[in-house]
């Protein structure tokens, strides 16, 4: 099962690859333009935190293979 999941979607490494270097990029243009770096890590953190707590929201425990249709 794991196996197909992977070849039908992927295993995130590219969308993760995509968003990494879009907030770098990001990051770097709020400085160049005279943000303050700590803030935009700070600012960066908070969004991580909340995201985590949204997906922890809707996760939900897998009990068998029907669970993962």
């Amino acid at each position: 099962v794991a196996s197909k999941t992977n070849d039908s979607a992927g295993d995130g490494t590219t969308t993760a690859s995509v968003l990494a270097r879009e907030i770098i990029k990001l990051g770097l243009l709020s400085v160049t333009s005279g943000a303050n770096p700590v803030s935009i890590k700070k600012g960066i953190d908070k969004t991580v935190q909340r995201l985590v707590e949204e997906l922890e929201k809707k996760a939900r425990p897998i009990k068998g293979r029907d669970d993962i249709k």
